[in-house]
């Protein structure tokens, strides 16, 4: 008798169930993805300078230097804490230069918060929305939420040691 242990055969029915759910046979005829198997720089120039204007129209942009300051602190606030957690060994060690950069950053941060200051109505709508978001998210959410959102963290981090020319 074959004895196989509940996990197993947990990926085994699993793998046949969800081979059988998915078509093996090659796209039809009106399937072009492969012109996109290569974004030409061109593209993603067009798109990142798209995403820069969107930013300082409508997104991060028209806080005053005090806010940024308060914004990038909360982001790298959440950032630290979430790349802290345990992880994988592999992607632990992944998450050790990032940890690294992103806790001297927090430090450094940390100097220029003027604890004084009131955030706008903006930022203070912004950061209501994140703890709400830290206290019914669950941890795997945030922490999946933050590293796809890290590149935005750097951005506002850059954001704030320009001042008032970003």
């Amino acid at each position: 008798m074959l004895h196989l242990g509940l996990a197993p055969l947990l990926v085994l029915v699993l793998g046949v169930s969800l081979g059988a759910a998915f078509p093996h046979d090659i796209p039809g005829k009106g399937c072009r993805l492969s012109q996109y198997q290569s974004i030409a720089p061109e593209q993603r120039h067009a798109v990142d300078r798209m995403r820069q204007e969107f930013v300082s129209t409508a997104g991060n942009g028209g806080l005053r230097v005090s806010d940024r300051v308060l914004l990038v602190a909360a982001e790298l606030n959440l950032t630290t804490a979430m790349l802290g957690l345990p992880a994988a060994p592999g992607f632990a060690e992944l998450c050790r230069e990032p940890l690294h950069f992103f806790r001297s950053a927090r430090e450094a941060v940390q100097g220029c918060v003027d604890p004084s200051h009131q955030p706008s109505g903006r930022l203070r709508h912004w950061l209501h929305k994140l703890q709400n978001a830290m206290r019914a998210e669950s941890t795997e959410c945030l922490r999946a939420t933050t590293i796809l959102h890290v590149l935005q963290v750097l951005d506002n981090l850059r954001c704030a040691a320009l001042q008032d020319k970003c």
